[in-house]
This record gives C-alpha cells, structure tokens and sequence, in this order.
C-alpha cells in the first residue's frame, strides 16, 4: 500500500518538475514614467536570460511594460491597478528567439515602494505579477521586480514623474499544455498497472 501511495505522489509530482520551464530575465536602463493613468517601462535591455538560448549575458531584446492606473498611496507604497501589457521581446542573440517571447499583462495590482538607501538617496522597487503567453504558444506566468535610484512625487493628480531604470528581474514559468498533461497522465496510469500487478506477484 506504501508503494502506492508513493507512486500516487510522484504521478502529482512529476507534471511541475518534468514539463514546467522556467527563464530569468535581468534587464537594465529604459525609461519609468508615472501619472494618473499609470506606469510605463519603456525600451528596457534584456542584458540576460538565464534558461533561454545560451544564457550568457549581452543585449538580448527588450521589456516593455504599462500598468492599470493610480490607485494611492500609502505611506511609502503607491499601487498601481493590474492589465495592461509587459512584453518581453527578443532580438536573436545568444540563443534568444528574434520577436516576441513573452506578452501578457498585469494579473495583480503592481506596488511602488519607495526605501532610504544607506547613502540616503531613495531606492525604487516596482512588483507585480503576471500572465500571458510564452511564444511557443504555452501559457506562462511570473513575477517582475524593478528597481531603480531616483525621485518621483505624489500628488492629488496620482504618481508623477520619470527616471531611467537601475535594474529589473523578471522570471516566467511556462504551463503545461493541456495535451501534454493528458498524455503523461495516461502515461502513468499505465504505469501503474504494471507495478501493481508486479506487486501482485
């Protein structure tokens, strides 16, 4: 019955690890602007993407993104409403895809949280999730972390202002697509079958 329940566990197990893929991008500089309606990266160099091509760093693409409008602030953290758009793409270097890798949106509202640095300047980071499409046609999913040195105000009218970005990370994880799924899931339950009638004798 152990033997079981622990093939049980690794038929569940096996879909993330096998068939889920998972890409870090770095990138640097491009240009932040906020107002009312919200904040937008722009022309933003992939300088790498760990999991994708070779992996060796250089100008690979480049990130755009736009997020749903001002929300407020509180204390240091201004949200920002999720949609929009983030769009990673790729320019043929080092392995990379030439056109568009990843394009989705904001699944989550996005913060800015604003920190003294210990030299006393403020340091910048932006988070948000998101979703979209890999371009081999998968589903895809992740997080975003920008983060940059600069000054930005609020005001009654929402977050304004622009800088050039310090640096950013940005990691997807592909989905499994459902065919797929459904072929190793038949897979196993064959596989089953043999061990217990192994089991059996």
């Amino acid at each position: 019955m152990k033997r079981i329940a622990l093939l049980a566990l690794l038929a569940l197990a096996l879909p993330l690890s096998a068939f889920a893929g998972t890409v870090d991008f770095s990138n640097s500089g491009g240009t932040l602007a906020g107002s009312s309606s919200g904040l937008t990266l722009t022309n933003s160099t992939i300088i790498q993407a760990t999991g994708l091509g070779t992996g060796a760093p250089g100008n690979d693409g480049t990130l755009n993104f736009s997020t749903g409008s001002y929300v407020g602030t509180v204390g240091n953290v201004s949200t920002f409403n999720g949609g929009g758009s983030f769009v990673i793409v790729g320019n043929g270097n080092n392995g990379v895809p030439n056109g568009t890798i990843f394009s989705g949106s904001f699944s989550t509202p996005v913060t800015l949280t604003g920190q003294v640095a210990v030299n006393g300047s403020i340091v910048y980071f932006v988070q948000g999730q998101i979703s979209g499409t890999w371009f081999t046609g998968q589903g895809a999913f992740g997080i975003t972390n920008e983060t940059w040195v600069g000054s930005f105000t609020t005001g009654d009218g929402g977050f304004m202002g622009s800088a050039t970005l310090g640096s950013g990370e940005t990691i997807i994880t592909t989905v499994p697509e459902p065919s797929t799924l459904g072929l190793l899931g038949t897979g196993l339950v064959g596989l089953a079958g043999v061990v217990r009638r192994k089991l059996k004798a």
